[in-house]
């Protein structure tokens, strides 16, 4: 048996790959030649990407620096990387080296008492476990304490391949999200079989009998990520709990559990977000930081009582630094034209409005991504901060503290900035500072709630707004929608029927090139026949009639109708060019958009 207390020896290390392992990674064993004679110099050449030239350079610079080593030399001019000089000592020692982990065949039970975070921290992943030893894929081979830590925890002598810490935790991050999703499959009638919810329950005591709260709980959370849902609600009724997700914007239920187990949920997520859990009466408001197989995640949690218990929403942000571009959004044309002269204005007001959830913020850091130039200085206030950009000083608002939009807003504008972005305007007071930021010179993007662009003047004079302000800062506003995309995979051409061109005011004949598509339904889109969603969108450009109707207080048809009058391309019309085009269906424009939007 190998002394797994001393494996760092060229007679404690398999000399090849263990016989079992051979169908999860792809590795060829070191040839047999002696390479313990040869210079390590001659060995980087061989196994990794260093030049000649590159080591002859090096070699010179040793020369003169006598008590320099050749890896140091090397590493200080980005020849190598750190790792190829664990390759060629694996050479050297006849240890299996590999970049090739086949990590569907690892089972992923293998992981379950090896915590996520250990096995990231230490880039070790056990990749095989038989009844005599267990082998692992590591970064370093000379890890001794890692090495006897899995000893431990096995039982079973340690076998060593060893790979690159990426490949390492690319490997972790998959293996673990196949633990987490086994973990989803089979939770569920565990959790109502061994759990005894007679009495209520303190989570913040719970014992091992109450473990599979927790584990239910992860595993709701993990399935909503994975299957890309935005929010996750919660339901009680009288006699059973529902669970909902909401996937690109429509409503599914995922599940039910007996009503007795509502309440030990409520508690956990209470928990989770460090909210008041004996407080059951009023609502209460929430965040939750988590991370899944390496991704950060930022839940906002809401609990409000209604007749049968509390009522739970989650809304699941991830946290990225992925901003999409304008275009890949779904933007196009002269929308697509006219954002992109907006984004080098340098004073005005622009609002993004739309329902809740419907990608406004989104779009605004896709503006901004136009923007954030190193001779622009930007400031957000933002509830919460979804995307962190560098280059961009981000605000997250407080409400515990009273640091409001309108608080943050008064005290950005004296770090003098050239563009500001407020995440919404709720208030007259915000409304009023941002127009007066773009009338002293700077350029303000905001999200208003209103169902369409027109409405966006009249709802600011709602709030309390005067109309000549408005019409002095207000640039532009955009009015977006998502719908849903038809999945390639699946949709089948139909003929369009004159009911539906009765049903969308289609009275012109349909374009020669336009081909209408329906949903089919298959196993890559999960059945439903849409996968993912794109944006539709109209653009009230400000001109100097529209100003003119803004200072009548003209009501939003009549501001609409002017527009349309100039040029503009309704959410009607967008959402039908995206019929034609295949991108989406009848049902679902009919779905996604309010007939007052069809009909206008």
């Amino acid at each position: 048996m190998t002394d797994t207390n001393n494996p760092n020896t060229p007679g404690d290390i398999p000399p090849g790959i263990p016989e079992e392992a051979t169908a999860v990674v792809g590795v060829t064993p070191p040839p047999p030649e002696d390479f313990s004679k040869e210079k390590i110099g001659a060995l980087l050449l061989k196994f990794t990407t260093l030049t000649q030239e590159q080591l002859d350079e090096a070699l010179q610079t040793q020369k003169n620096e006598p008590d320099g080593l050749l890896g140091e030399i090397l590493l200080k001019k980005n020849y190598i990387h750190p790792h190829d000089i664990i390759k060629v000592v694996c050479h050297q020692m006849n240890i299996p080296f590999t970049n090739d982990i086949k990590i569907d065949e690892i089972d992923s039970n293998i992981v379950k008492d090896i915590p996520i975070n250990y096995a990231k921290h230490h880039e070790v992943l056990p990749i095989v476990d038989t009844d005599f030893y267990v082998t692992i894929v590591i970064s370093d081979p000379f890890k001794e304490n890692v090495i006897n830590d899995l000893s431990n925890i096995f039982r079973k002598e340690i076998k060593i391949l060893v790979s690159s810490p990426l490949k390492i935790q690319e490997a972790i991050n998959r293996v673990y999200e196949k633990a987490n999703q086994n973990l989803v499959d089979s939770i569920e009638d565990e959790f109502e079989e061994n759990l005894d919810l007679d009495g209520p329950i303190d989570i913040l005591d719970a014992t091992a009998d109450e473990a599979p709260v927790i584990r239910f709980v992860n595993s709701i959370i993990f399935r909503a990520v994975k299957e890309r849902a935005s929010d996750i609600h919660i339901e009680p009724y009288e006699k059973d709990t529902v669970y909902r997700f909401r996937i690109n914007g429509v409503m599914q239920e995922i599940l039910r559990q007996p009503k007795k187990t509502h309440a030990a949920v409520s508690s956990r997520i209470k928990v989770m977000a460090k909210l008041d859990i004996a407080e059951k009466r009023l609502p209460q408001d929430g965040r939750i930081k988590i991370k899944i197989a390496g991704k950060d995640i930022d839940i906002r949690l809401s609990t409000t009582p209604v007749q049968n218990g509390e009522r739970i929403v989650m809304r699941i942000l991830e946290k990225s630094n992925t901003i999409l571009e304008l275009e890949a959004l779904g933007f196009r044309g002269k929308v697509l034209n006219n954002l992109e002269e907006l984004s080098k204005r340098k004073h005005g007001v622009l609002y993004v409005t739309g329902p809740t959830g419907h990608g406004k913020t989104t779009t605004l850091f896709a503006i901004l991504k136009r923007i954030n130039t190193p001779d622009k200085m930007i400031i957000t206030v933002e509830d919460p901060v979804e995307y962190e950009i560098p280059g961009i000083s981000q605000i997250q608002v407080n409400s515990k503290i009273e640091l409001t939009f309108a608080i943050a807003l008064r005290s950005i504008l004296r770090q003098n900035p050239d563009v500001v972005m407020v995440g919404e305007t709720r208030d007259q007071e915000t409304a009023e500072m941002a127009i007066n930021a773009s009338l002293t010179g700077h350029f303000v993007l905001s999200t208003l709630h209103t169902n369409d662009a027109s409405s966006a003047p009249t709802r600011l004079i709602d709030m309390g707004v005067q109309p000549f302000l408005i019409s002095s800062s207000l640039v532009a506003v955009l009015a977006q929608r998502l719908i849903r995309v038809l999945c390639d995979e699946c949709k089948k051409p139909v003929e369009i029927t004159e009911y539906q061109k009765n049903l969308l005011g289609i009275e012109d004949a349909i374009p020669a090139d336009a081909t209408v598509f329906e949903p089919i339904g298959c196993p890559k889109c999960n059945s439903t026949g849409y996968s993912g969603r794109t944006c539709v969108a109209e653009l009230l450009m400000i001109t100097d009639e529209i100003r003119a109707l803004i200072l009548k207080q003209s009501d939003a048809s009549t501001i609409k109708r002017m527009a349309v009058k100039q040029g503009m391309k309704t959410l009607r019309t967008d959402a039908i060019d995206k019929v034609f085009r295949g991108i989406t269906s009848i049902d679902e424009m009919m779905r996604a958009i309010n007939s007052e939007d069809i009909e206008s």
